[in-house]
């Protein structure tokens, strides 16, 4: 063969593995499949086209991947976690930039929160970034929770995590014991490339689908929340020192003879935090705010210690509590209950008239909580001015209205809730309570954030030539351009305005939104759609503030029996107090953060599946019933509605809507009909009637009755 010819065939030979991987997108090849895929067979043929891919290889002309090559001219090679939404298409999460859309079919063999190897497809048209993905590079977890539908000759999993978009193979062989309507947690064995859905095998059963017990278990497991403790950490809580000593006392300041209070819900069970209340000759008032010393029980290394770091917060559950610490500290030994001694970590102040703080103390304490009183009891001496404790309460309030006013006056946001609390009985809800935050709520409130706050500046704020300490912040950044770009255009859309004060923070024209829908009776709407604009509050090393608080320095320090966090910020304040080196670096107090935030981030959605399990529970024998509710959400596929009376949501999918043929209007997050042009948006009253109530999905589906437009 001539060098012209061999030129020629290499030119043609290139030429041909350039468009094959060019045409291929998310498809990795190696020599041999290109060889084949351009109908080279012969050993000296296959050689060539090694060889002409090496080339290209060094010239990076092509790139590699972990089963071959995919062009490098044409795609860009990243890392990323992966979201999936309940359609099946995807999200690669880009921290500080645009998510890389991925479609259902360029998803490979990933799910939800998979750590993947991802290319950006450069050549794509649309406005949004798109991209496929290569490969997985580390599952987020390989054990899920579904319901086990068998068949003859085989069975399958079906996961009840809507963002597991696939369900599971299960052979017969591995179905360990479980049977058909078993709620169950399958392993992922393995997934082959062609093949639509992953191998498993069942590894325990949870109990029968749709029974109340067992629905929860699969939420904790779900959620990778663990819900039994270990029988040695059981022990070893067992084991604990509970005595307090003369000699532990007189390390403490001693507030045992002071006027001490704890107000808590009715059904509380570990009081973490205690309000001693002292007037002071100079007309004063010494406030100390007292909290649980958990410290002093568990300490670092102990299997105690280990397993409260692995759950990182406790879980409150519609009826049940998990908690971090085994119940014989959370609820006994550390439990600031009424008329037992109990040492605390403290923080101290003495405020004036004008609630200003003129002298602050931090340190150990032992106390005696001369009465618990729920939030209602509270309640009750503000409103009358009668009653055990009414002055010192009163005076307390006073206080915190003082607090609070020059919160909002900071711009601070405030954003006001109504809590839903179901009635349950035997594990049963047998009815609704709806809560909302009341005077009571708020002194605690304002207290429990003074002793935060100023802990946070304590330790955070370096005095003069010394270094800055570590510590663990409560961080909230402010809220995104884009987001409140989508916030202006929904509360238009809804015929309100974010009406910026000159010289002042956003968070006043949203305060001043906020009252504007309340005296209108629709901050029921308005204010989840302010909310969702924030960004989240999370754990860090690093401060930048609370902006929805209006604090320069924030951290957690007043609730360490059900959050890690406070506990690690106990002993990083001893540390500081006793003049120590910090014994932890900023570096392993924001791994660590991470952690706890994520923690956190799982005990709150696990929160939010338990209550919707509930609510489909309490409305199982109300099908064919109508109801007044709210519209809460709106999407192409349909609009959630919730329920007046009990604050039960549902959803009726367009398709269902018969009054006219609705189209989904993005910009303003509504339905519109095309014909009578109503729109059916958030805030809107409708009647609905109930149609199924699925125990197994846990979904309640309606149908639209009537409406106000």
């Amino acid at each position: 063969m001539s060098k012209k010819t061999e030129k020629s065939l290499k030119k043609g030979v290139k030429r041909k593995i350039i468009q094959l991987l060019s045409q291929s997108e998310n498809k990795a090849y190696n020599s041999k499949q290109v060889a084949k895929a351009i109908g080279f067979h012969q050993p000296m043929k296959k050689k060539l086209v090694h060889q002409i891919m090496e080339d290209l290889h060094r010239d990076g002309v092509i790139k590699p991947q972990e089963s071959g090559f995919i062009m490098a001219s044409t795609f860009d090679s990243n890392e990323g976690i992966i979201e999936f939404t309940a359609k099946g298409s995807a999200y690669i999460l880009i921290e500080d930039g645009e998510d890389i859309y991925i479609s259902r079919e360029k998803t490979k063999n990933a799910l939800d929160g998979d750590l993947v190897a991802f290319s950006l497809n450069k050549n794509s048209k649309k406005k949004k970034k798109e991209g496929f993905v290569d490969r997985v590079i580390k599952r987020k977890k390989t054990e899920f929770v579904g319901t086990l539908e068998v068949s003859d000759k085989f069975a399958f999993v079906i996961t009840d995590n809507r963002r597991t978009h696939v369900d599971f193979f299960i052979d017969l062989k591995h179905l360990n014991k479980a049977k058909n309507g078993d709620k169950v947690i399958v392993k992922l064995m393995n997934w082959p490339e062609k093949m639509n859905s992953p191998f498993g095998k069942i590894t325990k059963i949870l109990g029968k689908s749709g029974e109340t017990d067992t629905e929860i278990n699969a939420i904790m497991e779900d959620f990778e929340l663990p819900y039994q403790f270990p029988a040695e950490v059981l022990q070893a809580a067992e084991d604990v020192d509970t005595t307090i000593s003369d000699k532990e006392v007189s390390k403490r300041r001693d507030f045992r003879n002071v006027d001490t209070l704890t107000i808590d819900p009715f059904d509380a069970k570990d009081f973490d935090d205690a309000i001693s209340y002292k007037e002071l000759e100079n007309g004063n008032l010494e406030v100390g705010v007292h909290i649980a010393d958990v410290s002093h029980y568990v300490t670092p290394g102990t299997i105690i210690d280990d397993e409260a770091i692995h759950r990182g917060t406790s879980v409150y559950l519609v009826d049940r509590v998990v908690p971090m610490l085994p119940e014989v500290l959370s609820n006994q030994v550390c439990s600031l209950r009424p008329n037992e001694e109990k040492l605390t970590f403290s923080a101290v102040f003495e405020l004036d008239a004008e609630a200003k703080i003129k002298n602050s103390w931090f340190g150990r304490t032992v106390i005696k909580s001369d009465r618990r009183f729920t939030y209602e009891e509270a309640q009750e001496r503000i409103e009358t001015k009668e009653g055990d404790y009414q002055k010192e309460i009163n005076h307390l309030n006073d206080l915190a209205q003082i607090m609070r006013a020059e919160r909002m006056s900071s711009g601070a946001l405030n954003i006001e809730s109504t809590e839903v609390k179901f009635i349950v009985e035997n594990g049963k809800p047998i009815g609704v309570k709806l809560k909302t935050s009341k005077e009571a709520h708020k002194l605690v409130e304002e207290f429990m954030l003074l002793a935060n706050k100023n802990v946070s500046k304590f330790i955070g704020i370096p005095k003069k030539g010394q270094a800055k300490y570590p510590n663990i912040y409560r961080i909230h950044d402010q809220p995104s351009d884009e987001k409140i770009a989508d916030l202006h255009r929904f509360v238009t859309d809804n015929g309100y305005e974010i009406k910026e004060v000159k010289d002042k923070p956003l968070s006043y024209a949203l305060n001043n939104l906020l009252t504007e829908a309340k005296e209108n009776r629709e901050v029921n709407f308005i204010g989840p759609m302010v909310i969702r604009s924030m960004a989240k509050a999370v754990y860090s090393a690093e401060n930048i503030g609370h902006y929805g608080l209006a604090f320069d320095y924030y951290s957690h320090f007043t609730s360490p029996i059900r959050r890690y966090p406070d506990l690690m910020l106990h002993r990083i304040l001893q540390n500081f107090l006793d003049k120590n080196k910090p014994n932890i670096s900023e570096g392993e107090i924001e791994q660590q953060a991470k952690y706890f935030s994520n923690q956190e981030k799982k005990a709150t959605d696990a929160e939010r599946a338990s209550t919707k399990f509930m609510q489909v529970v309490f409305m199982k024998d109300k099908v064919g019933e109508e109801f007044a509710g709210t519209i809460s959400g709106v999407t192409s596929y349909g609009i959630f509605v919730e329920i007046n009376e009990n604050k039960c949501e549902g959803l009726i999918r367009t398709n269902n809507i018969t009054q006219d043929r609705f189209y989904f209007e993005e910009d303003g997050k509504k339905l519109v009909g095309k014909k009578y042009g109503d729109e059916l948006k958030m805030g809107s009253k409708v009647t609905v009637e109930i149609t199924k109530v699925d125990m197994v999905n846990r979904t309640i589906d309606m149908e639209l009755i009537d409406f106000d437009n």
